[in-house]
């Protein structure tokens, strides 16, 4: 198949657009070009949100859009109108962050959305494409771990634990959170256009099950070989954060976890990777090559002090 992925050469993309080779599709690949672009790709080289870039792509045909950067509704309307809209299926990668906070978990597609979220343009985003009747499939993950992750989730924690042996934790930890491995997130984007049933569909994607963030430290412990009497843990009150000092811990200080049984029940799929089995692996081919690189650890000190 000719392929449009936007987005191709970080993280998701990286992963998305390896296993696409391995299948012999032909790629493009639009991206602002900071990074190498895979070989037996085509890189077309332009901002998504420069109207004069995306007219790179006017009319070309594609028989899939992979959209993996884009956050704005705004962002995907440019896109389509400048390509030939005869392609079979728009995978857009949105976020479980549209959720409003809930009483009851796992949160399930159907439960409402926080109009005033960060990731609002996302639902924005899907909305549009319901009503334009654009044949797509979206997917919402939770947190996104694995090699080349670029956001400071796991290498947080790995930081912290492989140089201090101590972490900040919130509260008791008790706090429940989720992680999806990219791979697993990137074979179900691929594996979705084989089903008939996933088109003009939201899904939610993330590991199997939730974890606490104790839980999560001590995961993270496992995987450097530390037990739980060598490492520290170094309580915040995280209820009296001032809201922009909570960026300084990197996942959100509420409970969040997603149910995925709609996508393993529509797509006959599990994830490979639980989280312990996904650290290991996120270790082994990312923090361990780098882990001599120096850290903030300074930027702690927001989260006692405020």
């Amino acid at each position: 198949m000719k392929i449009l992925v936007m987005g191709g050469t970080r993280f998701v993309g990286k992963s998305l657009v390896g296993k696409l080779l391995s299948k012999n599709h032909d790629i493009d690949i639009f991206t602002r070009g900071n990074k190498s672009n895979p070989e037996k790709t085509n890189l077309i080289k332009g901002d998504r949100n420069n109207s004069e870039d995306i007219v790179k792509l006017r009319n070309k045909k594609y028989d899939v859009v992979y959209d993996i950067s884009g956050r704005e509704l705004e962002q995907t309307k440019l896109l389509i109108g400048n390509l030939d809209n005869s392609f079979q299926r728009y995978i857009y990668v949105s976020s479980a962050g549209v959720y409003k906070d809930n009483f009851e978990l796992p949160l399930s597609e159907e439960d409402p959305i926080d109009p005033n979220s960060r990731h609002k343009g996302k639902f924005e985003t899907e909305n549009w494409l319901i009503n334009q009747k654009i044949p797509f499939t979206s997917f919402r993950p939770t947190y996104i771990y694995g090699p080349g992750n670029y956001n400071k989730i796991e290498n947080w924690f790995f930081e912290r634990l492989f140089t201090k042996k101590s972490i900040p934790i919130p509260g008791d930890g008790s706090l429940i959170t989720q992680l999806g491995h990219v791979s697993d997130l990137t074979d179900v984007m691929i594996r979705c256009m084989n089903f008939e049933n996933s088109k003009n569909n939201i899904y939610n994607c993330s590991g199997e099950k939730g974890v606490t963030i104790k839980g999560l430290i001590y995961f993270c412990a496992n995987v450097l070989g530390l037990n739980k009497n060598e490492i520290s843990l170094r309580t915040f009150d995280y209820q009296k954060l001032d809201p922009k000092s909570r960026k300084g811990f990197p996942i959100r200080l509420n409970h969040y976890q997603t149910d995925i049984s709609k996508i393993k029940r529509d797509l006959e799929w599990a994830p490979t990777f639980d989280l312990l089995n996904g650290l290991r692996d996120s270790f082994v081919k990312d923090f361990n090559n780098k882990k001599s690189e120096e850290f903030d650890e300074n930027s702690d000190h927001i989260l006692f002090d405020s």
